[in-house]
């Protein structure tokens, strides 16, 4: 029995239905980490058939370029779907690495710069729709909270031909508050 045989009976997926006019929100629940690139293609949500998903399934690639880079782009590659990750983008997400590896956690439900964004668990990450989410057709754009940050962050999806929705642009690595460990003054 292999590890992820019984994940999809063990995946928690919430809608918590309207939120306001025109928006959801949905939690994506990951029990559990995956460890390498083969098990997270093999989470429920890299199937790739909500946009909520491909925008939480963003945030765990991510989380993956401080230890293997080359892993974090081919699962980045993989969310991409007929396109690939550019020279220009690595070079941009390398540059936003450089102060520190916090953001991507910071977007787990419980990871905030008093616990130096270490996640609650299970996993989760709530992502969510506005009135404008979908004002362009084939294209939903999402948001995100990040435990570090005001204002949520946005993720934007592009469904395509195979009825997959897939990462289009991302606006997720930008700068929230630095961890308490690394506050000088406190």
């Amino acid at each position: 029995m292999g590890l992820f045989d019984n994940l999809k009976d063990n995946i928690k997926k919430t809608v918590d239905g309207a939120t306001g006019s025109g928006s959801k929100s949905v939690d994506i629940v990951f029990p559990k980490l995956p460890d390498n690139f083969e098990e997270f293609k093999a989470l429920p949500q890299a199937q790739l058939s909500s946009e909520f998903d491909t925008a939480a399934m963003t945030v765990l690639a991510f989380c993956f370029y401080p230890q293997d880079k080359n892993m974090c782009f081919d699962m980045l590659n993989y969310l991409k779907g007929p396109e690939k990750v550019s020279e220009y983008q690595k070079s941009f997400i390398a540059d936003r690495f450089r102060d520190g590896d916090y953001v991507p956690r910071s977007y787990f439900k419980g990871a905030v710069p008093g616990n130096d964004y270490v996640p609650s668990e299970p996993y989760t990450i709530t992502v969510f729709s506005d009135p404008y989410s979908y004002d362009n057709e084939g294209y939903a754009k999402l948001n995100i909270r990040s435990g570090g940050a005001d204002s949520p962050r946005q993720v934007t999806l592009r469904k395509a031909k195979d009825g997959k929705w897939y990462l289009w642009e991302q606006f997720i690595l930008v700068g929230i508050r630095k961890p308490e460990s690394s506050n000088p003054w406190a």
